[in-house]
């Protein structure tokens, strides 16, 4: 079983983020990075699936050269080998463009399986998954909590609200959303990060796979909210006072 699963590098979530000056996505230096939690869940049921079933795990990830490191953890972990579409523009991209990118070099090579993380730690949209599964065109299912694959179709446990879950059969190749807290991820060995080193090691440029202009969304401005204060004193008799207040409430403060 061919298994690819897609990871991304995201901001630590200790960090502690500010806007840079020009008020873009982008923070202040000195944030530290890690591979996307929800990502991680996804990557330990491959390496899981792997091992009942056999077959290869494929870890991949479109992103700036330091994405680079998240590959090498997840090959760290127990991944076959790692490829990397590789850009800045991948920094600030939509859902859309990253799903565009990762489809662009899964498309070069078998899959019987593709799995991604519910969604990302920094932008939390979820959407990259179900995005990608339109552009491979493989029937999807997301916030999967089990899967077995020891027949020649899925059986997908997936969670739904209330507490309600559904069981659903897929046929292969398909892709799944990884809910977080499917298992127990595992720690990368000293034997494991060596062994990284060695396994083989993948780039694509954008251009290579013929993707062009990647962002349809931008951040046009992010900024701390400015605390002020002001006071205004209403005048006039109690029924006067209440009127203007809940006036004031209405449409200038918006709470009612």
């Amino acid at each position: 079983m061919n298994i690819f699963v897609c990871v991304k590098q995201v901001m630590a979530r200790d960090s502690v983020l500010r806007p840079n000056e020009t008020g873009t996505w982008a923070v202040d230096d000195g944030v530290s990075f890690e591979m996307n939690e929800p990502d991680t869940f996804a990557l330990e049921e491959a390496l899981r699936l792997k091992e009942r079933h056999g077959g290869e795990v494929v870890a991949i990830t479109a992103g700036p050269a330091r994405s680079a490191s998240t590959l090498r953890e997840a090959l760290a972990k127990g991944a076959d080998r790692a490829i990397h579409v590789e850009g800045n523009r991948y920094v600030e991209s939509d859902a859309y463009a990253t799903a565009q990118a990762l489809a662009a070099a899964i498309r070069r090579e078998p899959h019987d399986l593709v799995l991604t993380g519910l969604q990302s730690d920094d932008a939390g949209f979820g959407q990259t998954g179900v995005i990608l599964a339109e552009l491979l065109e493989l029937p999807h299912a997301t916030i999967i909590m089990e899967i077995d694959a020891s027949g020649g179709q899925l059986r997908c446990k997936r969670e739904l609200e209330a507490g309600w879950f559904q069981t659903i059969t897929l046929p292969r190749p398909a892709l799944l959303t990884i809910q977080s807290g499917i298992n127990k991820v595992r720690y990368a060995t000293l034997m494991g990060i060596k062994r990284a080193r060695r396994k083989p090691f993948r780039r694509y440029s954008p251009d290579e796979l013929g993707i062009g202009e990647p962002v349809h969304q931008r951040v046009r401005s992010l900024y701390q909210p400015r605390q002020s204060k002001q006071t205004e004193f209403l005048e006039g008799s109690s029924q006067e006072v209440a009127a203007k207040l809940l006036n004031k409430l209405r449409f200038e403060a918006r709470v009612l």
